[in-house]
């Protein structure tokens, strides 16, 4: 059992390591003006607004990620390579956030930032699907994991929709992955697991 509990633990814990330094790569990407003046941070309002994004998605998935992985038993092979994909599309957030900044949130760079959140999201689906349908993950209520499953589909739509939209009006798609992050603040499936309100 101790083997089993160090095996998932160390899951956790390179996952937590990936999430600190995507978070530490795109904080690198602020970078101070060299005027001692309010008014010359003006023009870096697209890097603030896309690194604190960003930031907020890092912690949404971070929370979530580690409220599921409390109910991991004994990882399978399958579940750890669910888990490397997920957290390789993870890694390339810096990339993408840089990328909006430094356009001040053009079309193309917006929609392409949201199709990465729709693959991010489309990959914790399926991290968290293969962890509720593990043995440990009865534990799980049917109820917690059909609200989970429903909230996941919205959350996943808006993005999508949110990577079309961009197209057209990127701050509207931008503000469309915005809104579908208020739907993950918090983990309701481990929640209700715990027998939480």
């Amino acid at each position: 059992m101790r083997a089993e509990r160090i095996t998932s633990d160390r899951v956790a814990a390179f996952s937590d390591g990936i999430f600190a330094v995507a978070v530490t790569v795109m904080v690198l990407d602020l970078k101070a003006p060299d005027r001692a003046a309010f008014s010359s941070l003006l023009p870096l309002w697209s890097t603030g607004v896309s690194y604190a994004v960003s930031y907020l998605f890092i912690a949404i998935i971070w929370i979530n990620h580690h409220h599921l992985m409390r109910l991991v038993g004994p990882p399978t092979l399958r579940l750890i390579w669910i888990n490397f994909i997920h957290l390789f599309l993870v890694s390339l957030l810096p990339f993408a956030t840089s990328w909006i900044a430094r356009t001040e949130l053009a079309p193309s760079p917006v929609a392409a930032y949201a199709g990465l959140f729709v693959c991010i999201d489309i990959a914790y689906n399926i991290f968290e699907r293969e962890i509720l349908t593990q043995g440990e993950g009865e534990r799980v209520p049917d109820r917690a994991r059909r609200l989970a499953r429903r909230r996941s589909l919205i959350v996943l739509g808006g993005f999508a929709t949110a990577a079309v939209v961009a197209f057209f009006a990127p701050l509207v798609g931008f503000g469309l992955v915005c809104a579908s992050l208020i739907l993950h603040l918090r983990p309701d499936v481990t929640n209700s697991a715990a027998g939480e309100p």
